[in-house]
């Protein structure tokens, strides 16, 4: 992620915020605030990150309303129950985003934006229930908005006060990508282990 932004500027950040929304287990909470960081050194600007970084995000946002809208319920679960395990989600996911978007209707999809996991599939409810199109873009864009100044100011925040944390900012670097790893593997072995049981249990 550091080569991608480094190398291609905003538009690696564009490009690794769509990676985000589309493959779960790319963290914008890494993204966004690298790209913060970045701008106040100069290598990048901080508006130009956050607009590039919300664009990718919505184009992320805007592919999942598509699949909402080419796939039923059923086969969206059901595919997610077969492959889902490699974007560490799993039937359940799909169901408490529908959940969600059934609660709290079209202003799911804006505060939606802010929580993870369901941030990524709270657009597939959305084209489910056939909500227009223009309105799904603007509460998007609105909670994307949101989400990726929020980051990217952390990271801002953070290469300002970077003489102050410089000696803890290696070590804390690898704790949270560490964490990052480890969780992601603990999602797929886990979906793995409950997809393999249940084939067994079936087979009996």
């Amino acid at each position: 992620m550091v080569r991608v932004v480094s190398e291609l500027g905003v538009l690696g950040v564009g490009l690794l915020m769509f990676a985000e929304n589309v493959f779960p287990p790319l963290p914008s909470e890494v993204i966004m605030p690298l790209a913060g960081y970045l701008s106040t050194r100069g290598q990048m600007s901080f508006w130009g990150a956050v607009a590039a970084g919300s664009v990718g995000s919505l184009a992320g946002a805007a592919f999942w309303y598509w699949v909402g809208r080419r796939l039923t319920y059923g086969q969206l679960r059901g595919w997610i129950a077969e492959h889902g395990a490699w974007l560490a989600m799993t039937p359940q996911d799909v169901d408490r985003a529908v959940e969600w978007f059934g609660k709290h209707g079209q202003r799911s999809v804006l505060f939606g934006r802010l929580v993870p996991v369901v941030r990524t599939l709270i657009s597939v409810p959305a084209g489910f229930s056939r909500m227009p199109f223009p309105e799904f873009l603007l509460a998007s864009a609105a909670g994307t908005a949101i989400w990726t100044f929020a980051l990217t100011y952390a990271g801002r925040f953070l290469g300002r006060e970077f003489e102050r944390v410089e000696q803890f900012i290696g070590p804390v670097s690898w704790v949270v990508i560490a964490v990052a790893v480890a969780w992601y593997l603990y999602r797929v072995i886990r979906i793995r282990m409950q997809r393999d049981r249940r084939e067994a249990a079936s087979r009996r």
